[in-house]
């Protein structure tokens, strides 16, 4: 079987991006968000290998929305699963929200996600660690840097039947930190836009734009489900594209990986 040859020059790596877009703008029209998200992020990835920025800035808007699309219709389900058993695979993996308890981590959560994708399910998953002292929920999203935050947690609703993939039957006690909670819908937006909010805290505005680029790539791809993000990363790539040449390359420790 012949493959297509190597593209070398500037422009046919150029015109393999723009015919990537070109099919993330005509899965967006046909509704299929999840190819549209696939070629987008590809499209974005190579942009970036290229520190083509002027792509990068036009490809992120679009992908916010094929995301945003995803995000909507899972929440849109109102179904809550809670995991803290074994991770629903398959047919157990279904639309809606997933909140991920321990003792499962955040490559489980990492790890739903994934899969959902692949099956073409929208989903929100959300990893909460062991509540603090302070009875404060630590949540986590994970891939090439570690983005945490802490929130408070949703007050204790009436009881609920058992999810797939959750031991937990019991009506949580009020006041009991332990115990296990299923937020609405509602609360894994909220989740959603601490944790971004956090992501985009972690870089430092001083940097240089080519800087603040790779380390927001790799926040959205930790966390996907944040608007600003894609946006923050839009306004970094036209900035870059002003700055001198020497400037765009990002050098070891220039920007801080893991929030704590």
């Amino acid at each position: 079987m012949e493959h297509p040859p190597v593209a070398t020059t500037q422009a046919e790596k150029a015109a393999r991006i723009d015919a990537m877009m070109e099919q993330a703008s005509k899965a967006l029209v046909a509704r299929d968000y999840f190819a549209a998200e696939k070629f987008a992020s590809g499209a974005l990835r190579r942009a970036h290998q290229e520190q083509d920025f002027e792509r990068m800035a036009r490809i992120a808007l679009p992908l916010q929305e094929a995301r945003r699309f995803k995000r909507d219709m899972a929440i849109d389900t109102g179904k809550v699963t809670v995991v803290d058993g074994e991770i629903p695979m398959g047919r157990t993996l279904t639309a809606g929200c997933y909140l991920v308890i321990p003792p499962r981590v955040g490559v489980d959560g990492r790890m739903i996600r994934d899969a959902a994708d692949e099956k073409k399910v929208p989903v929100v998953v959300v990893v909460r660690e062991p509540p603090t002292r302070e009875g404060l929920w630590p949540i986590v999203t994970v891939g090439p840097v570690t983005v945490r935050t802490k929130m408070t947690p949703p007050k204790p609703g009436p009881a609920k039947k058992a999810k797939v993939g959750s031991k937990s039957k019991a009506k949580p006690e009020e006041g009991d930190a332990t115990a296990p909670i299923t937020p609405e819908p509602e609360w894994f937006v909220h989740a959603c836009e601490q944790l971004g909010d956090e992501a985009i805290g972690q870089i430092a505005a001083t940097l240089p734009a080519a800087t603040r680029v790779a380390a927001l790539l790799d926040r959205l791809e930790a966390h996907p489900n944040h608007e600003k993000l894609h946006q923050r990363l839009a306004e970094a790539c036209r900035e870059a594209l002003l700055e001198p040449v020497r400037k765009r390359k990002p050098g070891i420790g220039d920007f801080m990986d893991d929030a704590f």
